[in-house]
């Protein structure tokens, strides 16, 4: 099966985390899952308490955006997926 690279980024706005390597996924669905997965996961790792403000930004290999996903609308069930 055919696979497409996506970057995941994640911002506020003004503070950017950046994904250089990206991941090639074959399916949309994969790539909104891990989509969700990058933002739980940074979640995990920094300390902050307001998170409303940040999304997911899926970016495909000739860099348009494809996919926005708000942390705050995030699928905390995604993990066990």
């Amino acid at each position: 099966m055919p696979t497409k690279l996506y970057r995941f980024h994640c911002t506020d706005g003004h503070e950017l985390v950046t994904d250089l390597k990206g991941k090639r996924l074959p399916t949309t669905a994969q790539m909104r899952v891990h989509a969700e997965r990058v933002a739980l996961g940074l979640m995990e790792r920094v300390e902050r308490f307001d998170w409303s403000g940040w999304q997911v930004e899926v970016y495909d290999a000739k860099g348009r955006r494809v996919w926005i996903r708000a942390f705050v609308d995030v699928n905390v069930d995604v993990q066990a997926a």
